[in-house]
């Protein structure tokens, strides 16, 4: 199973903010992106997943802002799957731009079915194990 992955992403002009730079708000959906495409690299069908009943939802999240991205810049989101327990997984994410580190943080996430209820990531589940 690989553990990292990295997804490389174009900051688009409307993903800034009136001083040109990154808005902080969007740093969700990059390591969202980026923990998609690991999940996928490992086999893992969300889709699947989720016509089967089965969600991850966010549970946690912490961000620390380096520095600042602005439109055009290509940023490097590395994604590691630090922990897994029988219903959650905790993710660190590390965006890049060359040499310089942008942003860093960690998301929780737990699997529910559809009524929000806590469930065992099981085997079923591709790209966990």
């Amino acid at each position: 199973m690989i553990k990292s992955h990295t997804t490389e992403i174009r900051v688009r002009y409307s993903e800034t903010d009136a001083m040109g730079f990154l808005h902080h708000g969007n740093y969700p959906s990059y390591f969202e992106e980026a923990r998609t495409d690991l999940f996928r690299v490992n086999g893992g069908d969300y889709r699947a997943m989720e016509e089967g009943g089965f969600y991850f939802v966010v549970v946690d999240i912490s961000i620390r802002y380096r520095k600042p991205a602005r439109y055009d810049d290509i940023l490097a989101v590395t994604v590691t799957l630090d922990a897994a327990t029988p219903a959650r997984l905790k993710h660190s994410y590390q965006v890049m731009r060359g040499e310089t580190l942008i942003a860093e943080g960690t998301t929780q996430l737990a699997m529910v079915d559809g009524s929000g209820r806590v469930q065992k990531i099981t085997s079923d589940v591709p790209g966990i194990g």
